[in-house]
């Protein structure tokens, strides 16, 4: 085969191929359009995820009535000039390929007027050819509509992915640049409906509600940190919020960066991020954070990838170094004595593993004795924010007993139960076990009854991310089965009427919101799990002896005792041969 020179329409599609790769490229290139025309409203309207139309309106400074053509042409901007002005990049576009691109593979029609001038413009184009452009009345901005995306490359539209994920992807790249300009207001539409709006209050926290969501929200810290460059001048500066330890998942992909108010991947960034949080952190568990960085525009490459996503710092260790000791020093100060080891205590040698792992209570070493009401001088104390009237006393006691006799001798940090047995001592987290008991009742009255009564309470408004919208919306049945009543309240607001009884003392946003974080695992179990760790009493309490006790009654009885829900130890037990080991007295 011959070589030839393409033809020129081939030559578009083929570098339009590098830019669009699919809906939420062209979202992404038309917002970062916006956000360089200084617009303080950006609307985005979307239908089929995209491949019907993608509609961007911002209220930006426009394009001037003569140049409008110019604009729909490859490599023209108005970003640079010279070669020179790569290496200080200031906006987010500046190759001059995106409109030109998105209109070889579409039928693209773009509104526009000037803020300076009285009359605007409109431009059709399909395929890349001008069809029409004629002077419109119009307000100051830009309307870009793009329609039937890949309508000339079969090819690449059968290979595009489904509509939830294309709509998935858009909405990650709105709440992004949401999160990077907290001061623009933008507006999130799939279908006629809805579904984002950022306040544009300029305040980052307020958008970081939004997309993470109010209980998520209160689990994260704020990060101001900055840092000179030393030998060049200029400063890092790393502002935004991060969890705390406690709060985790099993990827990075709530590790959000942006640099000079670009979304970027960065492994380097990302990695300093997870190294903040070293040791603090179990093995395989990242954090959630939202972290806008800015450095100066000449310690920065943004021109080493077709979408801009990757960069290239002038040095990758400054700015590694910048990241970890920012968010190191405020994590420091939150990390919470919960995430360290269970099995600290070394009384004076290291801690057999294995022995603390099996628990072997040694049931065969007494004979099990039940309880008297004398054994407890004041009887048990369960206010009903302890725990939930689902099962009677007389039927608990009923129940086959799990675990050994034990008396109550105190309480350590105010997290731990130190209880005595007839084979040794049995040291009991009182969170973990509440929940283990709380899930057992939960449970059985499910089983006996199907549904959790719902009890009202004043109500209250709890704004929700777009991924939690959708699983309310979804699992409206199940919230009913666990006694929840809740209504839209606007976009991403519920309104929350009742709650089950096991939550009616507490704090009841934190623990909708909780349970609302965790609706995608539509497992009604699971559910349950989570409904008892918001419920249960929590490390940092002071109980009184009767509650200690009361509370270590109902754990003996119930059917899974040395764990959690989650699967967590509750129980640490020391014989007593370990013990007098321990002392040099065996």
């Amino acid at each position: 085969m011959a070589i030839l020179i393409l033809d020129e329409q081939v030559i578009s599609q083929i570098a339009a191929g590098e830019v669009v790769e699919r809906p939420a490229s062209v979202v992404k290139e038309l917002v970062e359009n916006a956000l360089d025309a200084g617009a303080t409203f950006v609307q985005i309207e979307v239908g089929a995820g995209g491949q019907r139309f993608i509609r961007v309106s911002d209220d930006g400074i426009g394009i001037p009535a003569d140049e409008v053509k110019i604009a729909v042409m490859r490599h023209a901007t108005s970003k640079l000039r010279t070669a020179d002005d790569l290496s200080r990049i200031e906006t987010l576009g500046f190759r001059g390929e995106a409109l030109s691109s998105i209109a070889a593979v579409s039928r693209l029609l773009i509104t526009t007027r000037h803020r300076d001038e009285t009359m605007g413009m409109r431009i059709r184009l399909e395929g890349g050819q001008v069809l029409e452009a004629s002077a419109v009345g119009a307000p100051a901005g830009t309307v870009v509509t793009v329609e039937n995306l890949f309508f000339n490359m079969p090819a690449r539209k059968k290979f595009l992915k489904s509509e939830n994920t294309e709509k998935r992807l858009i909405n990650q790249i709105v709440m992004n640049y949401a999160m990077a300009y907290p001061h623009v207001r933008f507006v999130l539409v799939h279908d006629g409906r809805e579904i984002f709006r950022s306040p544009g209050s300029g305040q980052l926290a307020d958008v970081v509600v939004k997309v993470f969501g109010l209980s998520q929200f209160k689990q994260m810290v704020e990060v101001d940190g900055e840092e000179i460059i030393r030998g060049r001048g200029g400063r890092i500066v790393v502002r935004g919020f991060v969890s705390e330890p406690d709060l985790n998942r099993k990827d990075r992909s709530r590790v959000i960066l942006f640099v000079n108010g670009r979304a970027v991947q960065d492994n380097s960034l990302a990695y300093a991020v997870t190294q903040a949080y070293h040791t603090l952190l179990p093995k395989g568990r990242y954090p959630h954070a939202v972290l806008v960085i800015s450095v100066p525009p000449d310690f920065v490459d943004v021109n080493v990838h077709p979408t801009k996503a990757e960069i290239r710092f002038e040095d990758a260790n400054i700015a590694f170094s910048a990241v970890q000791r920012a968010v190191r020093e405020v994590i420091l100060g939150y990390a919470r004595p919960a995430m360290t080891p269970r099995r600290e205590p070394r009384w004076g040698g290291p801690v057999d593993e294995g022995r603390y792992a099996q628990m072997d209570f040694d049931f065969d070493a007494y004979e099990a004795e039940e309880a008297t009401p004398s054994d407890y001088e004041d009887g048990p104390v369960r206010s009903r924010s302890q725990q939930p009237n689902l099962v009677d006393d007389e039927e608990m006691s009923q129940r086959p007993r799990t675990l050994p006799l034990l008396r109550v001798i105190g309480q350590i940090g105010a997290a731990y139960i130190v209880t005595e047995g007839p084979a040794g001592m049995y040291l009991i987290d009182q969170h973990g076990a509440h929940q283990r008991i709380l899930y057992e009742l939960l449970k059985q009255h499910i089983a006996d009854n199907g549904t959790l009564e719902a009890f009202e309470v004043d109500t209250v408004t709890i704004d929700v991310s777009i991924a939690e919208n959708r699983a309310v919306e979804a699992n409206q049945s199940l919230l009913t089965q666990l006694g929840f009543i809740v209504e839209p309240f606007g976009v991403n607001v519920y309104a929350v009427r009742a709650v089950p009884e096991i939550l009616t003392e507490g704090d009841v946003v934190t623990a909708v919101s909780h349970i609302f974080s965790v609706l995608q695992q539509t497992d009604l179990d699971t559910l349950l799990m989570h409904l008892a760790d918001v419920a249960a009493i929590k490390r940092g309490a002071i109980l009184t002896t009767d509650q200690m006790q009361s509370l270590v009654r109902d754990l003996e009885r119930c059917p899974s005792p040395k764990t959690d829900p989650f699967g967590n130890t509750t129980i640490l037990y020391l014989s007593a041969d370990q013990l007098a080991r321990e002392f040099g007295r065996s």
